[in-house]
């Protein structure tokens, strides 16, 4: 099953962002999406979970996403935006809970405490939302997305995560276990697509790439085809070298030589 973007345009005012976009991703596959900054990766995302207006279309399981009710979308897929901002005090049991409004796990309130050991955040249910450091707050707003969509698979079609930069304020610690996670869900059958800033995670976890780059796809593949010394001083505008660890580990990069 496949979560496609066909054509993507997005124009916001008088400035084109994405230049008829044709995305990929494949459930039991964590893809992707890296680029420079503005390249137009967060929109891509959001045109993706139809948050921003666009030509083209969306399928999600061979589904025109256009076609589907709120309702079906929830249970299909869930969105971790880059932030995310509550106006009241809620506590962290409570912010979870809202993941539990919509899809089919709607009712399965015992599914907030296994959400948060999930993420690292066990014993924290009764704390307030606004009082935690800002990686805490991301990991909470993890899972509450992984409340919405907990089987990765239900009725026998994947259903998917879609997250902007879900390790973003994390410490590297927590990074791993967040990528971990993320892998394990695409493992058991499910989707996962996520904008990555950090090139070396992506590099170890991903299993496809999508580099985004002046509002184009300029490419796609697994790590070891994308993350290439040309492909990556193209994007990001300086010298990249690709290197790898010994004994055939995972790819790692260093910045080789600041140019514009």
């Amino acid at each position: 099953m496949i979560f496609a973007g066909h054509d993507i345009t997005v124009t916001l005012g008088r400035r084109a962002i994405l230049h008829g976009a044709a995305f990929e991703a494949r459930a039991g596959q964590l893809t992707a999406i890296v680029g420079p900054n503005g390249s137009g990766k967060s929109t891509l995302l959001r045109a993706l979970c139809g948050e921003v207006p666009f030509t083209g279309y969306v399928t999600v399981n061979g589904q025109d996403t256009a076609r589907l009710k709120g309702w079906e979308l929830a249970a299909l897929r869930a969105v971790l935006p880059q932030a995310a901002t509550l106006a009241f005090p809620f506590t962290v049991i409570e912010v979870i809970r809202l993941g539990l409004t919509a899809g089919t796990s709607a009712g399965r309130d015992r599914l907030t405490l296994r959400a948060l050991d999930t993420v690292g955040l066990a014993g924290y249910a009764g704390r307030f939302y606004q009082e935690l450091s800002g990686g805490e707050q991301q990991r909470v707003q993890l899972a509450r997305v992984l409340t919405q969509v907990w089987e990765p698979v239900a009725q026998g079609m994947p259903r998917w995560l879609l997250l902007d930069e879900p390790v973003s304020s994390l410490d590297i610690g927590h990074q791993l276990l967040v990528m971990r996670l993320l892998r394990d869900y695409a493992r058991r059958g499910g989707g996962v697509i996520a904008v990555m800033h950090d090139l070396n995670l992506t590099a170890m976890f991903a299993d496809a790439v999508r580099m985004v780059h002046d509002g184009r796809i300029i490419a796609a593949g697994a790590p070891a085809e994308v993350l290439t010394d040309a492909i990556l001083s193209r994007a990001y505008g300086c010298a990249l070298r690709v290197n790898r660890a010994p004994a055939g580990q995972a790819t790692w990069l260093l910045p080789h030589m600041a140019s514009a």
